[in-house]
């Protein structure tokens, strides 16, 4: 597992069962010399407090590559769970290393749509998972993970990877998550898991760039808000609108309508999206995963979303001028 936050490390830590022959090894950033000490600390609503040892700890993918080589050993899953960002990171380039060509599967569990498409470019061969959560996770500090909420986890193959065994590495991993206690992983079709990406779109790329650009209003206060609830709710069902003629299928029934979605975010008092803490921070935002890609399919399909637009073009350039987002030379 590459990107050992809040959500990777606890996914990691259902998808690690040594007893079963299951072991998986984790490469850490910022957190790196913790983890390698101490292992992780987990506090979880749903499994209780314990500890988790990873099999291995590095600090890179190379590092991991070469533990491998010389242990003779290949990765049967990449799982890849940092922070998305292609303006910025070459995430292909950086788990090259342990991808093994036609043979490891390549899980994303990250934000936002089109994710896939450059690990395609840059692995034909091997099959590509889009994972999609729902939860509720920090790192309080480095290798102590709380989980508050759900655990959530849909995963479909990637549709540009008709591989026969697309399918088999799908639900091997969706069973290995269940086996871990993860009751609600669960397998969708092509189409159906890039649905299930655009419909938490909908929700990301309203409140995130919004809260902002508003001045710091949380998800919360901005729906009840009269000019701000007509702005998200515009949003949201600008996205809704082109999803669906995108993909030509409706929103599975069990995906919250937009006054479902307005009405939980009522009761989600005193939180703040993770832009908003990426951008008091100082830290590079996931625009275009978030913004940017979803905008530019639009177009692809004769689609345009002026609002979500709007949103990009501003706080493109507002984070550009802060010098936060900094692509790569």
């Amino acid at each position: 597992l590459v990107g050992a936050g809040a959500v990777g490390a606890f996914y990691a830590s259902r998808l690690h069962q040594p007893s079963k022959n299951i072991f998986v090894s984790v490469v850490c950033r910022s957190n790196y010399q913790a983890v390698k000490t101490y292992g992780f600390r987990l506090q979880t609503r749903n499994f209780g407090d314990y500890s988790f040892i990873p099999h291995a700890v590095y600090p890179s993918c190379k590092a991991a590559a070469e533990d491998a080589s010389a242990r003779n050993i290949t990765y049967d899953y990449v799982v890849l769970s940092t922070k998305a960002l292609p303006d910025i990171d070459d995430e292909p380039a950086e788990i090259a290393p342990v991808v093994s060509p036609g043979k490891s599967a390549i899980l994303l569990i990250q934000n936002g749509v089109g994710i896939e498409i450059p690990h395609r470019q840059r692995f034909p061969n091997n099959p590509i998972l889009s994972a999609v959560t729902v939860i509720s996770a920090v790192q309080k500090e480095p290798g102590f993970i709380i989980q508050h909420r759900w655990t959530r986890i849909a995963i479909g193959a990637y549709s540009g990877s008709e591989q026969p065994y697309s399918q088999d590495a799908l639900e091997t991993i969706v069973d290995l998550f269940k086996q871990g206690g993860i009751a609600d992983a669960e397998a969708w079709d092509p189409i159906q898991i890039q649905l299930v990406r655009w419909h938490k779109i909908a929700i990301n790329a309203t409140f995130n760039p919004a809260s902002v650009l508003s001045g710091g209003v949380g998800n919360a206060d901005m729906v009840t808000d009269a000019e701000l609830l007509q702005h998200t709710r515009g949003c949201m069902q600008e996205v809704f609108s082109a999803a669906q003629a995108i993909f030509k299928r409706p929103f599975p029934p069990e995906l919250a309508t937009v006054d479902a979605i307005i009405k939980s975010t009522e009761r989600n008092k005193g939180t703040k999206p993770s832009m908003l803490l990426d951008w008091e921070a100082g830290r590079a935002l996931e625009l275009e995963v978030i913004l940017g890609n979803p905008i530019r399919i639009a177009r692809q399909h004769g689609i345009d979303m002026p609002r979500i637009q709007a949103m990009y073009a501003l706080l493109k350039s507002a984070a550009a001028r802060r010098g936060i987002q900094k692509p790569r030379l």
